[in-house]
């Protein structure tokens, strides 16, 4: 979908009407619309277009998919450079990434459903659950003698990272092989819980494997594997058909090649992955476990701005979502994490709070979070502005890219 060109767009614009027409609820695509119908300028989203093809043609990505909504419209989707720099394969609209950690919104939508039946407290102790937490101790920084903690694990202290676990790539987590893909859910708890918290509950904010012991939760209260609870119960109904837990058949052919670039400038394919994405994997991950695409994503945050609904399917009230948009941070903790500017909302996002920027982030307000692969969404309420790039690099934000397309995005907001 080029910007700069209208004529095809509405055309496209109209037979996706007309297909949406003959589309069963939750799988319509998002409604396409103009720049300038929603108050961006066509032409300097060109400006971000060149800066994909510029970072390309450097050799500091191999490809990237970007899709912008405003005003519930996708206005933009945009593919540069190569899904496969050895076949020459070319990055579409349709082409395959590791979100990774973008994951973790998705399993907080998951949780927060089962909030709103009632089924779940946030206030709940884990245990309540998941039994193994009722005897985890903390050893604090990983040393000295392990005692038992101030108060029990809850709900919302797995949603907002201050359990006192610890991140899937922790020496510690590392040491005691708490993470595998080869391992279920119900082994990965019982791993986690054999570790020791790093601090009391409450007390800190601390990145961690939290997201995916909420997968197995979400089992355990809904009786259905988390895979399952997923699909059917959020990708599905906002027809987000290309994003899974792993990628089969003739899928294969679309997932991007993940490369990594050397200190001395080379770049190369990785596989971060034993268990790579092409193989279903025993652990359906909260944290770091789904495939998705640009378009796809955009309809998940789009839900999220919309708060909790899209074309006509109600996953969340709209207080509830409210309430997983802002910072949840205790005071204290807010002050130890970011500055104080940046806080941690109960979607599992990134929140910006005080005058400054969390890099793509910048307006207080402002949402999202990103994936250790090169991925990133932020949605903006004030401008009524989702944005999402995806590409697979290592490192995940050469020379900020992030930045950089976003702030092209912003400049072409012209009313």
């Amino acid at each position: 979908m080029r910007t700069s060109t209208n004529s095809r767009f509405l055309l496209v614009s109209f037979a996706a009407a007309v297909l949406a027409l003959a589309v069963p609820r939750g799988e319509a695509p998002m409604p396409r619309a103009t720049p300038e119908s929603v108050g961006m300028s066509g032409a300097r989203l060109e400006s971000a277009t060149a800066i994909l093809r510029q970072f390309v043609a450097d050799r500091k990505i191999a490809g990237a998919v970007a899709a912008v909504s405003r005003r519930g419209k996708l206005v933009y989707l945009e593919s540069a450079g190569f899904q496969n720099m050895e076949t020459r394969t070319l990055m579409t609209e349709r082409s395959l990434f590791r979100i990774y950690s973008m994951t973790k919104a998705v399993t907080a939508v998951a949780v927060m459903m089962l909030v709103d039946e009632g089924k779940v407290a946030l206030t709940d102790p884990a245990s309540k659950y998941l039994p193994e937490f009722k005897n985890v101790m903390v050893q604090e920084g990983g040393a000295g003698a392990p005692r038992k903690p101030s108060r029990e694990i809850t709900v919302r202290d797995l949603l907002l990272h201050t359990s006192g676990l610890s991140h899937r790539t922790s020496e510690l987590y590392r040491n005691l092989k708490v993470r595998s893909r080869a391992i279920a859910l119900p082994q990965f708890v019982t791993n986690i819980t054999k570790a020791p918290l790093l601090e009391d509950p409450g007390t800190r904010f601390r990145y961690s494997e939290a997201t995916t012991v909420l997968g197995r939760l979400v089992e355990v209260v809904s009786k259905q594997s988390f895979d399952q609870f997923v699909t059917s119960r959020i990708l599905q109904p906002l027809g987000m058909n290309d994003t899974t837990f792993w990628v089969d058949g003739d899928a294969k052919a679309r997932l991007a090649v993940v490369y990594q670039r050397a200190q001395d400038g080379t770049v190369a394919p990785f596989e971060i992955e034993e268990i790579p994405f092409t193989e279903k994997p025993a652990l359906m991950e909260g944290a770091v476990g789904l495939v998705s695409t640009a378009e796809d994503f955009i309809k998940f945050s789009q839900m999220l701005l919309n708060k909790g609904e899209l074309a006509g399917v109600r996953l969340l009230k709209a207080d509830t979502v409210a309430s997983m948009t802002v910072n949840a941070l205790p005071e204290a903790v807010l002050a130890a994490k970011g500055g104080g500017t940046v806080g941690w909302g109960l979607a599992n996002v990134d929140v910006v709070v005080g005058e400054g920027s969390r890099g793509y982030l910048t307006a207080i307000g402002e949402y999202g979070w990103d994936g250790s692969a090169g991925t990133f969404f932020a949605v903006d309420p004030s401008k009524e502005l989702v944005v999402t790039l995806m590409s697979q690099n290592l490192p995940a934000n050469p020379e900020q890219l992030r930045q950089k397309f976003k702030a092209a995005v912003i400049q072409s907001v012209i009313q």
